[in-house]
């Protein structure tokens, strides 16, 4: 639920953008203000970086991850008001309720997937995790259908056509807030924090389907954490002491930015203005980014049955690639057929475009939609995990922020030309899968370290405890695996 909340919250913005009311009320012009409009969307990503790194990762580990996620719905819906009834010309008012959207987004998208990862079975993990995605599809879905009803009756709404797509960003977090006090905390969290064995193994009795299952994985994570306990640093520090966890950092990091140098984050931003490339008519491009948003969903569901039977690097892959063929489709439709008087395209060679760029979401939607979140969610000790994951998640925000301070200029000056970039960066993410990201499919949380040349934190921590455990034995890494 709380990706459902993502995936609408990034959705709105692109959604306003072509509302000729919502820029009469603040003053805006599509042209003129290009940059102004820019910063508008910025400033969701600074207030979600700022929770990311700083704010996320000790809510979730003091207070709990479904607090975490609590908080940052609380926070979301008085943001949402703030933009919402924001005075006419009043864009500071609106400007800060995006930074506190981005904020409570921040603190939930920290909590959210490391909640997801410690609570799911290692053989069905990336199939769990890859419904955090899906969601985000959803989310979308209900934005863009939501515009679409709004702008058919704009004439009658008034400035209700994009103040109406902006309030239902409520809906969702006050859906998690009321759901919330009937979910498990996670049992890792019980024991780290607390070291509620009782809590822990109640927890665990909830989600899986044997006492044998239980009182393995209980002393899988005890083993884990005792020795993390003993020779580790812990949260923020630990990030940069260890070895093994600097490595980790620096690989996510570079996966999570190389999620927005797909394309994905800039198309999901400023998809109308790329449109208006191409189609003439503004009821017809709001239909086309909300049929974009339905075949998202279907689109992800490709993630669901391939992440655990194909593996990680195999979707990223798959994905760079096909990304790359599809950007380079769009670009060279759009360089080499001629443009009307008005600025746009003819029908045939529009809808070849849109073909393209749905052929795009394909790719990514299964790819490095999906599986950046899997893959960063649980390579992490559980010492530094949620530190980890907030900050990663956030570098797809730091590279958002970023590129979409220029992108809208960009366009204005090379049109669909600009897609050119997009297909190069998906050739070098492919070429970085390839050489530097290792298979994480199947492999026990607490067996993550020994992946990335760190010691077995199980084995260690058994002796620590005085355990005969079956977890001690070194697991058996394949050549992919380590490559």
């Amino acid at each position: 639920m709380a990706m459902v909340l993502y995936g609408y919250d990034a959705s709105v913005f692109n959604s306003l953008q072509g509302s000729d009311n919502w820029l009469n009320w603040f003053g805006l012009d599509s042209k003129k203000d290009a940059y102004l409009i820019g910063l508008v969307n910025t400033a969701y990503t600074i207030g979600a970086i700022v929770a990311g790194f700083f704010i996320g990762g000790p809510t979730a580990d003091f207070l709990g991850r479904r607090w975490g996620i609590g908080i940052g719905c609380f926070v979301t819906i008085i943001a949402t008001f703030m933009q919402t009834f924001a005075p006419y010309r009043a864009l500071g008012c609106f400007i800060a309720g995006r930074v506190l959207v981005g904020l409570g987004q921040g603190i939930a998208l920290t909590a959210g997937p490391v909640y997801i990862g410690e609570m799911a079975p290692p053989h069905i993990r990336g199939y769990i995790m890859a419904f955090w995605q899906l969601f985000y599809s959803v989310g979308s879905f209900i934005a863009y259908w939501i515009n679409y009803a709004c702008a058919k009756r704009r004439q009658s709404l008034g400035e209700w056509d994009w103040k109406m797509v902006v309030i239902f960003q409520i809906l969702v977090p006050a859906i998690i807030i009321v759901l919330l006090p009937w979910q498990p905390e996670t049992p890792r969290w019980h024991i780290q924090r607390r070291g509620d064995i009782d809590a822990a193994k109640a927890c665990l009795k909830k989600i899986r389907d044997s006492e044998e299952e239980v009182e393995s994985e209980l002393i899988a994570i005890r083993e884990a954490i005792e020795y993390e306990k003993e020779i580790s640093s812990v949260g923020y520090v630990a990030l940069f002491r260890e070895p093994s966890v600097r490595k980790r950092l620096v690989l996510a990091f570079i996966l999570n930015i190389g999620q927005q140098l797909t394309g994905q984050g800039t198309l999901n931003s400023y998809s109308t203005a790329i449109y208006k490339k191409v189609w003439p008519s503004t009821d017809t491009i709001n239909l086309i980014n909300a049929l974009n948003a339905t075949f998202g969903i279907i689109f992800t569901l490709n993630a669901v049955w391939t992440a655990d039977r194909f593996g990680r690097r195999w979707l990223l892959l798959v994905g760079a690639i096909g990304m790359a063929i599809s950007m380079l489709i769009v670009s060279l439709v759009g360089l080499l057929t001629p443009t009307g008087l008005d600025g746009t395209k003819s029908h045939p060679v529009g809808i070849a475009i849109v073909f393209g760029l749905f052929l795009f979401i394909f790719f990514y939607k299964p790819s490095w939609g999906a599986t950046t979140w899997i893959w960063t969610s649980e390579v992490f000790s559980m010492n530094v995990r949620a530190q980890a994951v907030g900050m990663c998640s956030q570098m797809q925000n730091v590279a958002n922020t970023i590129f979409q301070q220029f992108f809208p200029l960009f366009l204005q000056n090379t049109g669909l030309k600009c897609l050119f970039f997009f297909m190069a960066m998906n050739v070098v993410l492919a070429a970085y899968v390839y050489f530097f990201i290792p298979e994480t499919r199947q492999i026990p949380l607490e067996d993550m370290d020994e992946l990335f040349g760190d010691k077995n934190h199980t084995a260690k921590g058994a002796q620590l405890l005085g355990i005969a455990s079956p977890h001690g034995e070194t697991i058996d890494l394949d050549e992919r695996q380590i490559r």
